[in-house]
């Protein structure tokens, strides 16, 4: 049994959030251009709050708030963690592009609301707080991709609003239809419903449903807004969609799996290890020829959320599930985030060639480079090596062998287009591209390598404390 309360300590890292976006709107209005700065500083100051909040209670027992609608577990808790700290090294990335900008105030505000918005996703136990979630980390997500009112930013903008109104209504309607079915809108009561409800009715449903979380996530089918919102935002803004609502809504779908459709007459692991397959299959194809390092690394992000789709297809049939999907969802957040802090360190390089000369002009620089790439790749001893072990295993465990042995073959071929980028940057060259730079983004992209390979040497640990029941 788990407890229940609604005790608003609950959802104190939501809260500190919530909160300090509101005093920063406020602060905003009156504070000179200047002093803007102020307002990113509140919220560097919620997130660590938020952050120390969410590892207090994730010593505690699994519970549920608020009529059981938002659950505090494992996977709440190092959803938070992750979401918060990867906000952190967003703000930190936007500080310095961003001082004395008219609107810098309301920049650091829709990070702090994106952010929250991915909380919810990854908390939400009840069908409509994971539709309010779905709109709260997308609305603020869109603002920020046309934040700077320029061609390209408008055009990211409105393909990634247009997408994702579509691809809500569907999710809308899928969350309707299985509350017809089931008359219920809590996952466990649902979950119970739809084990002897109509199978075309639970699939319909749950395919609408998966519309809006999958475009949230950046997976096939609905990737297509991923490549030209993120080439077209600025690369702080392109580092925060590819990274915080991506965990939110992983964590939104191992949720749904393990606790609502494990039981019913969908086959959960056919479905999700088909999307799987394709997003990371589909994204390497692409990246392969990609020459703008944000395209790239666009295409690179729905191939990695192929992998961690892994062990969502697992949920429920494999017990090293979880804590494959929580530590690998760590593990890319960091080393996604310290790649796109190098692309932020050099604003004016903008293709792999651009980067030509690189170790020479900035060498840790270009080790921080390298060991984010190839860190993506899965290569020891950083931490997305462990969580490709473990995504693996998982599949293994769940006699899903085929998929590994797929993830296995994508993950050799995406070497390929991350030495296309890393080759430019060990040779020789003197690049006027190279020059300059963000200061605060090089310390991101330092702290982001560490944490990385700390994550990885910390592996055995970590996996220890991510394993436990989910609040029901």
């Amino acid at each position: 049994m788990t407890d229940m309360n609604e005790n608003p300590l609950a959802i104190l890292p939501e809260l500190l959030l919530a909160a300090s976006a509101v005093l920063g709107l406020l602060l905003g209005a009156w504070l000179p251009r200047n002093r803007q700065w102020i307002v990113g500083a509140l919220a560097v100051v919620a997130c660590v709050g938020g952050i120390t909040a969410a590892a207090v209670a994730a010593s505690g027992p699994p519970l549920t708030a608020f009529g059981d609608a938002y659950a505090v577990d494992p996977v709440t808790s190092t959803s938070r963690i992750v979401i918060i700290g990867g906000a952190v090294l967003v703000l930190a990335l936007s500080a310095s592009p961003l001082h004395a900008h008219p609107r810098e105030s309301e920049f650091f505000v829709l990070i702090q609301l994106t952010a929250l918005g991915s909380l919810v996703l990854a908390g939400a136990q009840d069908l409509l707080l994971l539709a309010a979630g779905y709109l709260l980390a997308s609305i603020p997500a869109y603002t920020l991709a046309g934040f700077r009112k320029d061609g390209p930013g408008t055009e990211a903008a409105l393909k990634y609003y247009v997408i994702g109104a579509l691809l809500g209504v569907l999710m809308l309607t899928g969350i309707t239809i299985l509350y017809a079915t089931g008359r219920a809108t809590a996952y466990p009561a649902l979950g119970a419903a739809l084990r002897d409800a109509p199978e075309v009715l639970v699939a319909t449903g749950t395919i609408g449903l998966l519309a809006g979380i999958l475009f949230k996530a950046g997976a096939a089918p609905a990737h297509f807004w991923v490549p030209d919102a993120v080439q077209g935002s600025s690369p702080p803004v392109a580092a925060l969609l590819t990274t915080l609502p991506k965990i939110g809504a992983l964590a939104a779908l191992f949720r749904l799996g393990d606790v609502v459709l494990s039981g019913s007459t969908l086959p959960w692991p056919a479905l999700i290890s088909v999307i799987a397959a394709v997003s990371m299959s589909l994204g390497n194809l692409a990246a392969f020829f990609q020459q703008d390092v944000k395209r790239l690394l666009a295409y690179s992000t729905i191939s990695q959320v192929g992998y961690l789709l892994m062990p969502v297809a697992m949920a429920g049939r494999s017990d090293l599930a979880q804590e494959a999907l929580l530590f690998y969802a760590a593990a890319y957040a960091v080393t996604n985030l310290g790649a796109f802090a190098v692309v932020c360190a050099l604003p004016r390089a903008l293709s792999v060639d651009d980067y030509r000369g690189l170790a020479r002009q900035r060498p840790l620089l270009a080790v921080s480079l390298v060991i984010c790439l190839l860190g993506l790749v899965g290569t020891p001893p950083t931490a997305v090596f462990v969580g490709k072990l473990e995504a693996f295993s998982a599949a293994f465990d769940g006699d899903y062998a085929w998929l590994a042995v797929l993830a296995a073959v994508n993950t050799v071929a995406s070497l390929f287009y991350y030495l296309r980028w890393i080759m430019p940057a060990l040779s020789r060259g003197t690049g006027n591209k190279l020059r300059g730079g963000d200061r605060g983004a090089r310390g991101a992209a330092y702290t982001a390598t560490a944490v990385s390979i700390g994550l990885g040497l910390a592996g055995g640990p970590v996996l220890a404390v991510l394993d436990g029941p989910l609040a029901t």
